[in-house]
Formats: C-alpha cells, sequence, structure tokens
C-alpha cells in the first residue's frame, strides 16, 4: 500500500463522516464551502508569491556539472534583475524597460526563456558580460 493509497482511503473515510455521519447537513455545506474557499485562497496566495518572489526551477540536463546536478531543484530571486515584460506568467506591454533592473554579474546562474521557445526555461551560468569575448576551445 502507497502513500497515496492512504491518503485516498483517509480522504473517501473524512467524506464519508462529513455527508453521513455527521448530525447537521448545515454544517457539512459549511465545512465544504470554508474548505473550497481556504485551497482558493491558497493557490492566488502560491500564484502571487511565485509571479512577484520566487519561482522554483529543476535542473534537466548535465550543462551545470559539477555544480548542479540533474533533479537539483533551485529557487529564482525574481526581483534580481528586475521585473520585465515577461516577468509575470502573462506578458505586460505596458512595461519597455525592466523596473528596478540591476546588471547581472560574472558567474551568476541565471534563467532565462528565449524567443523562439517561450515555454521552456534555461538554467545556465553567466559567463560573459556585454563587451567580452568569449572564446571556446576544444568543444
Amino acid at each position: 500500500m502507497t502513500t497515496a493509497d492512504i491518503l485516498l482511503y483517509v480522504g473517501i473515510a473524512l467524506g464519508v463522516y462529513l455527508l453521513i455521519g455527521h448530525p447537521s447537513r448545515r454544517r457539512v455545506r459549511g465545512t465544504i464551502v470554508e474548505t473550497i474557499k481556504t485551497i482558493v485562497y491558497a493557490g492566488l496566495l502560491a500564484l502571487t508569491f511565485r509571479t512577484i518572489a520566487f519561482e522554483p526551477f529543476n535542473i534537466p540536463s548535465e550543462s551545470m556539472l559539477p555544480g548542479l546536478v540533474i533533479g537539483d531543484y533551485l529557487f529564482v530571486s525574481k526581483p534580481s534583475y528586475g521585473y520585465g515584460t515577461y516577468s509575470a506568467p502573462l506578458p505586460i506591454p505596458a512595461l519597455k524597460d525592466r523596473l528596478w533592473f540591476t546588471p547581472p554579474q560574472r558567474g551568476d546562474v541565471v534563467v532565462f526563456r528565449p524567443p523562439h521557445m517561450p515555454d521552456v526555461a534555461f538554467i545556465k551560468r553567466l559567463i560573459g558580460l556585454p563587451g567580452d569575448r568569449v572564446q571556446v576551445l576544444g568543444g
């Protein structure tokens, strides 16, 4: 028996208790409504937090070895480089420049979405800044 099975059985038992074994139907409806409201509020709070403050990402490939390995999770600080048009889940066309912009430093881990693949997030280490010349040897 897995954890998911146990949670399913506990949920079914709780549902049966609330719908059949509880003496007052009005209390049951109130409990269900309160539970739904709590879930909606938690979802909105998580979406707001993820949009404004931090967003989780998973390392899908070996490109960040040896520091970050496949399967590692990292939280990206949204305000680090400011807010731009694509900082929110939906584009904000009114933003022409970045708000509260601070320039990135060499060695920072950056997450970006290329314009031709907006659904894919790339996680890379910054090795060059504007004006730098980067040369790849033996690669």
